[in-house]
């Protein structure tokens, strides 16, 4: 159950490559009593499984279906290219499509990048995941098209990657059902955002108002004992009496001779 009066959790789904640690860390600060699940998704079901309720937000990869999600986009990926260590693309930092057109380049059937087919020779077959051709890289099958994070994700010593210059890129959003936007999905927004506690946006940040009159009931509750003290003078229990009584008992006082 989520956002329940009685249990209110919040479950954040997130696709292979994408590091929720930072977000989940100032979760669990400001909102200690909530807590948080991470809930590990394939990039290809994201979406339905943010339809289907079992999550209430996912850091996903766009693009989404804009008529039932809504999403902020968050960040975009460099798109590497991952080959044996003493493959020749390792001469430089970064490569372009042409020169690597002669390879033969290995295609997941998991593939982000939304190219129906990568420049360069199609290997025999499709790998069915992005880490089943990592393998086939490291035998030597192939190369391979990832976001940067997806080539550190499944990283190997006998592996390296350099950045692709012109290949398509990995946007990262925020996404959530358009018509399930609840008062914790806006806390991980304004999370996400960068907003602070004492932000006015979303349900967390204590309002402005109480605070000062609270601070004015105090500043009044502090002048009341100074009332009171002059008070006291006035009337004549202070032993030097009131101020005015003071400047009496100087003028009354007997000149020497």
């Amino acid at each position: 159950m989520t956002g329940s009066e009685e249990s209110p959790t919040f479950r954040l789904a997130y696709v292979p490559g994408v590091t929720p640690a930072k977000w989940v860390r100032i979760w669990n600060e400001r909102l200690p009593d909530i807590p948080l699940t991470l809930v590990p998704v394939p990039a290809a079901d994201a979406s339905d499984v943010l339809r289907r309720g079992e999550a209430d937000a996912g850091l996903v990869r766009l693009p989404v279906d804009r008529t039932v999600l809504s999403a902020i986009p968050l960040y975009t990926e460099a798109t590497v290219v991952v080959a044996p260590k003493d493959h020749v693309v390792t001469a430089a930092e970064e490569v372009s499509l042409d020169e690597l057109a002669d390879e033969v380049v290995l295609h997941p059937l998991d593939d982000v990048l939304g190219w129906e087919q990568p420049p360069g020779e199609p290997a025999f077959e499709r790998p069915a995941t992005t880490e089943d051709a990592i393998e086939h890289v490291a035998s030597g099958i192939g190369i391979l098209y990832v976001p940067q994070s997806l080539a550190r994700l499944h990283h190997r010593k006998d592996l390296t990657y350099r950045t692709v210059l012109d290949a398509p890129q990995s946007d990262v959003a925020l996404s959530w059902p358009e018509d399930a936007t609840t008062d914790l999905v806006e806390d991980f927004i304004g999370i996400v955002r960068g907003r602070t506690v004492n932000s006015t946006r979303g349900r967390t940040p204590t309002p402005p108002q109480p605070k000062t009159k609270a601070k004015r009931a105090e500043a009044a509750g502090k002048r009341k004992p100074a009332a009171g003290k002059a008070g006291s003078r006035s009337t004549g229990k202070n032993p030097r009496g009131a101020s005015g009584g003071a400047k009496g008992a100087k003028r009354g006082k007997p000149r020497g001779r």
